[in-house]
């Protein structure tokens, strides 16, 4: 029996100065575990929620004590009573959501929650003797270990930024890299080639870098960002194996039926305002004139027939973020409609480890590829590095090539190249399961 000595939860800071929670677990042999939850800015309705304290008087209201409570007074008590094992990841996990009792984890939190389900997956692997990677390998059922494409936000907008762009990221991917080592190469090179790019045509002061370490420089529409990407990629000689993504989070300027690409302007004109079919052709015309391969959340999270006419017209990734929230229940619906065929799966979605595996295999057995990805309040933590490789999901996104929190989890995947033995680089595979 893998016995639980204590379990103790704490309140720390995110990579944005706002509270968190981290958890300590100590099994009967002495040893200690632990686990840092992120958080999100641009979050789904449908999301697990993250419990804060709502009081104005402290940090905000974004304390995050009433869940810090819930972990050492009714989580931890009631597994050490019951003496559950946290080597049986889906039996603690189940025990947890049914002493929640709600749809999405309101009583206890998603974020109390998954700070005991990351830090208890921790503790098993180190009790196997395995690797974080490959016992989540084992508990997911996957057999194929394999280093993630990064996924590099290197140009920031939405709510991640304050210059006029709508859309929220833009992304490069190596996916001509031979190994994640030359991945990181090529990322870094064409980050740096960017921010003298965007230096010479915007100045100095545009490549200060956002929450995910992307650049946000004063662009106006999404056809500008996307030609200083290009020309940071020719720069770099990377044509053809460095290639584009973009996050729109389009549910965020989304109002009334039409898509606003000057939501930020408080005096809007509603010149930039557009339906779900003028925003398909727009986003139809970049993928002709670009080397796009992914595309996330398109649509508002309940603008359902748009996303299926969408994804039947194209043949690169549409990733559902808002619309699948790594929510097992809405992941059916999407699979059902045809409505995507990607899921971009964040645990903090969902609140713990089973479920968020579960999410994943939902989406691989309907042909899907999945996305591992952060949150752009991070920590230091880099659960979701072992996580990718383990599921060998073949494509990762965790910010920048730049600032600490997203840069331990990309040191993390070469560390697990390099050391860990993992010698297959997803590439240009990164949406199959090859």
């Amino acid at each position: 029996m893998s016995a639980i000595k204590r379990i103790t939860a704490y309140q720390r800071f995110d990579s944005r100065g706002n509270p968190t929670v981290k958890v300590l677990l100590r099994t009967e042999s002495g040893k200690v575990f632990e686990s840092k939850v992120p958080s999100g800015a641009s979050t789904g309705i449908y999301e697990a929620l993250e419990l804060r304290d709502n009081d104005k008087g402290h940090y905000h209201g974004k304390s995050v004590l009433k869940a810090v409570a819930n972990v050492n007074t009714k989580i931890a008590p009631a597994i050490i009573e019951k003496n559950l094992s946290f080597s049986d990841q889906k039996a603690l996990d189940k025990f947890m959501i049914d002493l929640d009792g709600t749809k999405n984890k309101s009583s206890l939190g998603a974020n109390a929650m998954l700070g005991v389900s990351m830090a208890a997956a921790a503790a098993a692997a180190t009790e196997k003797g395995t690797s974080l990677y490959e016992y989540l390998a084992e508990v997911s059922g996957n057999t194929k270990l394999r280093l993630p494409v990064p996924f590099f936000n290197v140009i920031n907008g939405g709510s991640h930024a304050g210059n006029p762009l709508a859309f929220q990221e833009f992304m490069i991917a190596p996916t001509g890299a031979a190994s994640f080592e030359e991945a990181m190469k090529m990322g870094t090179e064409t980050y740096h080639h960017l921010k003298n790019v965007i230096k010479k045509k915007y100045g100095l002061d545009a490549t200060s870098v956002g929450d995910e370490g992307g650049f946000a420089p004063n662009v106006q529409n999404p056809r500008d960002a996307l030609d200083l990407i290009v020309s940071a990629i020719d720069t770099a000689g990377l044509k053809g194996q460095m290639e584009i993504a973009m996050d729109v989070a389009a549910s965020e300027f989304y109002k009334d039926g039409l898509y606003d690409f000057d939501f930020k302007n408080e005096k809007s004109d509603g010149s930039q305002k557009m339906t779900s079919d003028q925003l398909a052709d727009y986003y139809r015309e970049l993928i002709r004139d670009y080397p796009i391969i992914s595309i996330e959340d398109p649509f508002d999270q309940d603008d359902w027939d748009a996303w299926v006419k969408l994804t039947a017209s194209v043949q690169i990734q549409i990733v559902g973020d808002d619309l699948t929230v790594t929510n097992p229940e809405r992941i059916r619906t999407a699979i059902e409609k045809k409505a995507c065929n990607a899921l971009l799966l964040k645990v903090n979605q969902i609140g713990t480890v089973s479920e968020s595996i579960e999410a994943h295999n939902l989406a691989k057995a309907a042909g899907w590829g999945t996305m591992v990805s952060h949150r752009s309040g991070e920590t230091s933590d880099t659960f979701i590095a072992d996580l990718v490789v383990g599921l060998g999901t073949g494509q990762i996104k965790s910010g920048a090539p730049c600032r600490s929190e997203r840069v331990e989890k990309y040191n993390r995947l070469l560390d697990i190249e390099e050391l860990g033995g993992v010698g297959v680089y997803a590439g240009k595979n990164y949406a199959k399961y090859t």
